[in-house]
């Protein structure tokens, strides 16, 4: 039972005691910065109970606690607010049981319990991963981290949109114009040169639809008879029916862009349990709809397409097949839901890490998915997040304008060297450690700056502000974890003795920083809960901060007493692992020093 929990308990019987009234909630909040206390029971809410001055209700619930709880060594009434000054040796007596855990906070899975899907990436193979991907790879890869430290067991996934019309611009645009040029013979990542093709294309298609337009045409008319456009159309026809020579390309092109990414994933952090591929899927669900009518979930109309009617729900009506009985995309993921469930039947959830802009795409997959009958589909979550947009405006993938991933993982790394170099922090580095450290700096930036905003909203991402030393950055949590490290190394004394509370006496900043790595285990829990590595990362830099008053107020290798230089020590070095967990758990490398 922790501190909130024992006191809720002897609040409980404190008004049963003085007003034979129980009461089912209790209701707590921080103390603020200007009242002394650890913990404040708020008494307004009582009042709807009691009749009564809420500060003799105040005063009655302390002198019941500093009676009664043992922790309890003082307590004010400020209005409606019951301050509880708590003992020092509760704080100590806590930090002794957790300062030799190094899995606080963090919880085992346990075998009885279904694990949980997380779908993140998903690209299309047609180009680069681009900065849009970079906030789906890293909410997706943060959420699973965070679910497993929860306690849960979790299988990454994406699925890989091999298949379409844009993956046979591509190639046909290489056709016509690569002259069998290869990632090798062009010194290019694979995925960078498709991506090329990809640009090219839409440049031919528009010059050819200008042609067209000045002999008369309407541009809708123009762009349904450009040749490039019917010659990719019918490429994807070709693919579809087998044809031998198309496949083969499809194939080549397809495992350039695989090798090109595999770089990308490696150098942002990231990685994947299992894939699936859209040329596997894409058929999957068919057989779904024929149950789906059968049981009335789906309708067939007189041309022969088959919908679902979501009217009554707040929704739509949702075609699920075609009149020519081919399926379209929603079909597609109903059969791959269904097809990861068989492929891993401990699976009891899914998380989709998709953008904003297919809200509506899922809350009728899983509406389908719950109407077809699988109990699974009331675990299934969209993971929704807002754009990323630049100082320079938004992404155009086809007219090649994209932030390319891999530009924008160097650049934070080059804008991390030349803030480093200016501020003169690197004395006695090697160029190879230099490297390193700013490769760590620039993506420990990136990382933080995305995944500290709340995953609803839109971010306008400015890589410069995210390389600040100061604020709430990732460099500047990265530098307060280094100068721990440091402190440290200076300790010459063994600091790994335990003290007993009475050998302990806290000051007010000490107190502090325990206090706040309390409250690490539930914000693991909240995070996973709320799918948001935003609590992850907001909680990291107020333990920073709370640190960084500390370090500035109170002094630790320069203490009076040894056993206050141990302590200091101890906890300086329990504040660092915390820290560097929390990190982990966004994805970002800590460095030992900056």
């Amino acid at each position: 039972m922790n501190l909130q929990e024992t006191l809720s308990k002897q609040v409980k019987l404190a008004l049963q005691a003085s007003y034979n009234i129980f009461l089912e909630t209790i209701e707590f909040q921080a103390t603020r910065k200007e009242f002394v206390g650890d913990i404040t029971v708020v008494i307004f809410p009582m009042l709807r109970f009691i009749k009564g001055n809420p500060v003799q209700i105040g005063n009655d619930i302390g002198n019941y606690l500093v009676k009664n709880v043992e922790v309890v060594s003082a307590y004010n009434v400020v209005k409606g607010f019951l301050n509880i000054e708590i003992q020092d040796a509760y704080y100590v007596q806590f930090f002794n049981k957790i300062s030799t855990k190094e899995n606080f906070g963090f919880v085992s899975p346990k075998s009885e319990e279904k694990s949980i899907m997380v779908e993140y990436s998903s690209p299309n193979t047609n180009k680069p991963l681009h900065l849009g991907h970079v906030r789906n790879n890293l909410l997706g890869y943060s959420v699973a981290e965070i679910l497993k430290a929860s306690g849960k067991k979790v299988y990454k996934t994406q699925i890989i949109n091999d298949r379409g019309i844009h993956i046979c611009k591509s190639m046909l645009a290489w056709k016509r114009f690569g002259h069998g040029e290869t990632p090798e013979s062009k010194g290019l990542k694979g995925d960078k040169l498709v991506g090329n093709y990809y640009v090219k294309f839409d440049q031919e298609y528009k010059r050819e639809i200008e042609i067209i337009v000045k002999d008369g045409f309407t541009i809708d008319s123009a762009k349904a008879m450009a040749p490039i456009m019917l010659e990719a159309q019918n490429m994807l026809l070709k693919w579809e029916a087998g044809d031998e020579e198309t496949v083969a390309l499809w194939k080549t092109m397809n495992q350039w862009v695989y090798d090109g990414f595999a770089i990308t994933y490696r150098n942002l952090g990231v990685d994947f349990d299992v894939l699936y591929y859209e040329s596997n899927t894409y058929l999957l669900g068919k057989e779904f709809v024929a149950e789906g009518l059968k049981s009335g979930v789906f309708t067939k109309e007189d041309d022969g397409s088959i919908w679902c009617d979501l009217t009554e729900d707040g929704l739509d009506k949702k075609i699920v097949q075609r009149s020519d009985g081919t399926a379209v995309y929603m079909t597609q993921d109903i059969g791959t839901a269904i097809q990861r469930i068989k492929d891993f039947p401990d699976v009891g959830g899914m998380v989709y890490t998709v953008g904003n802009e297919q809200d509506y795409h899922f809350k009728v997959l899983f509406l389908i998915l719950k109407k077809l009958g699988f109990d699974w589909a009331k675990n299934l979550f969209h993971l929704s997040y807002g754009m990323v947009d630049l100082p320079s405006g938004k992404m155009k993938s086809r007219e090649g304008t994209v932030v390319d991933a891999d530009d924008l993982i160097e650049e934070m790394a080059i804008t991390a060297a030349d803030i480093s170099e200016e501020l003169g922090k690197l004395e006695g580095y090697s160029d190879e450690e230099k490297q390193a450290l700013y490769k760590t700096i620039g993506l420990g930036a990136l990382k933080y700056y995305i995944l500290k905003v709340d995953p609803k909203k839109r971010i306008l991402f400015d890589p410069k502000e995210s390389i600040d030393f100061q604020g709430n950055t990732g460099p500047f949590i990265q530098y307060t974890y280094a100068r721990i490290q440091s402190i440290i190394r200076k300790a010459d004394f063994d600091y790994n003795v335990i003290l007993s509370p009475n050998e302990v006496s806290l000051h007010q900043k000490e107190k502090e920083l325990i206090k706040q790595l309390q409250l690490f285990p539930e914000v693991i829990q909240n995070a996973a809960e709320t799918h948001s590595p935003a609590l992850i990362a907001n909680y990291t830099y107020d333990l920073v901060k709370e640190f960084n008053s500390f370090y500035q107020n109170v002094s630790i290798l320069g203490a009076d007493e040894l056993n206050e230089k141990i302590f200091r020590v101890q906890l300086s070095k329990k504040i660092a692992l915390t820290i560097k967990k929390g990190f982990k758990l966004l994805g970002i490398h800590m460095p030992e020093r900056m």
